[in-house]
């Protein structure tokens, strides 16, 4: 009679890594009116008007303020969909993205 080897049974234990996390950063500048930072912070990344007013305050006084934390793919498409809302506007209003640390 054949012998019979059977191989034991592995496990794979799959990891699943978190996504890496991006900050979306509003730039200040000296030429775009507070209430269109605040109108652009209220459309693009749902803030209400106390939220979107207090971000913008900071940027304006540190000169920049994080707004938001997003995996990369949507923080660019934030940023970049707000600072052209911006730009079709005809202002220099400027948003970021960079690592979260």
């Amino acid at each position: 009679m054949p012998e019979t080897i059977t191989a034991p049974r592995v496990q794979l234990e799959i990891k699943v890594e978190r996504p890496r996390l991006y900050k979306v950063m509003l730039v200040n500048d000296d030429f775009t009116p507070r209430e269109f930072v605040v109108q652009i912070l209220k459309a693009e990344f749902r803030l209400d008007e106390g939220q979107a007013s207090r971000v913008m305050m900071t940027a304006h006084q540190r000169g920049v303020c994080v707004v938001a934390v997003f995996t990369q793919e949507v923080a660019e498409t934030k940023a970049t969909t707000a600072t052209d809302m911006a730009r079709s506007k005809g202002y220099p209003l400027l948003f970021t993205t960079e690592p979260e640390e």
